[in-house]
């Protein structure tokens, strides 16, 4: 065998699909997330930060009650302060969303490197008790459904996130209320709806998310490791899946899997390729995509323009 279709094969593997699910997974529940606030028409930049909370408290919970499961409740209830402070900002005092997001993401690099170098040193942590992976040995019988073996339980628990989210926003009152929040919040108002209520269940919505979509990369994906900074941009991806997909919970899940798929490929490809280059295969492929979101916008407004 060559040494290309050594490439070939080790790309288009079970082993990378298996990795696309495990990498997109974080993605997918933040861009979740950041659907709700952008339904709600709050653009959330912050959800890096809020991902990279909701990871250092997850095994900080894991740490000091020796079960994982206390690492994901204590890392749900940050992703609900977090959200209520950032509604407090931004929907009560009517700040800068943008400049909230970008403090936020700040804040929670300060806040997380010095708690991890308290608790665990410069070096940060790993070995903690982390998230059951999920096999069931009749899976691997059936050649098609392997890639769904030896998986974090988020992962599945994701794919329930989306057909829920999906239906609570176009299937649902509520749903139709978050919408009108954003779009005709003075429509809303006429209708004894509070815009301001959904923006803030939007925004502990999108805490919550994003706390659990930190809990899966830190208790799950990396099995009980917190590094500084170890969201590493996801926030932003996700963010870039939001858009791409419109907003749409069940669109920016496959958004994310694109993500996913390329990070996977990034990382078979180290054994061949540099891993500074390999690293930003996904970040490329954000780019494209949003380019793609820019010429999509363009070309609609041209054929409006024509058809007027």
């Amino acid at each position: 065998m060559s040494e290309f279709e050594k490439v070939l094969s080790s790309i288009f593997s079970y082993g990378t699909l298996q990795q696309m699910l495990r990498s997109a997974t974080p993605v997918a529940l933040a861009a979740i997330g950041g659907s709700m606030t952008e339904h709600a028409g709050i653009m959330n930049i912050g959800m890096d930060g809020m991902i990279l909370m909701g990871a250092f408290f997850g095994v900080l919970g894991s740490f000091l009650f020796h079960t994982a499961l206390a690492g994901v409740g204590m890392a749900v209830v940050m992703g609900v302060l977090v959200g209520l402070f950032f509604a407090l900002l931004v929907v009560r005092y009517k700040s800068d969303e943008f400049i909230i997001g970008c403090a936020l993401n700040t804040f929670a690099i300060g806040l997380t490197s010095y708690l991890s170098r308290s608790y665990f040193g410069t070096s940060g942590t790993k070995g903690n008790p982390a998230l059951p992976m999920l096999r069931l040995a009749f899976l691997d019988k059936i050649p098609v459904l392997r890639i769904f073996n030896n998986q974090s339980l988020f992962v599945y628990l994701t794919w329930i996130i989306v057909i829920a989210a999906w239906i609570f926003v176009y299937k649902t009152p509520y749903g139709f209320w978050l919408r009108a929040s954003g779009e005709k919040p003075d429509t809303l108002r006429t209708a004894g709806i509070s815009p301001k209520r959904m923006k803030w269940i939007a925004s502990i919505l999108c805490g919550v998310l994003c706390a659990l979509a930190g809990a899966h990369l830190s208790l799950g994906q990396l099995s009980g490791t917190f590094a500084e900074n170890m969201s590493n941009s996801r926030g932003f991806i996700a963010f870039a899946c939001v858009i791409f997909a419109a907003a749409n919970p069940a669109k920016a899940y496959i958004a994310a899997l694109m993500f996913g798929f390329f990070e996977a490929i990034g990382l078979r490809l180290q054994g061949y390729v540099s891993s500074d280059l390999t690293n930003t295969i996904p970040y490329i492929i954000t780019i494209v995509m949003m380019a793609w979101v820019v010429v999509r916008k363009q070309a609609k407004k041209r054929t409006a323009k024509q058809e007027t």
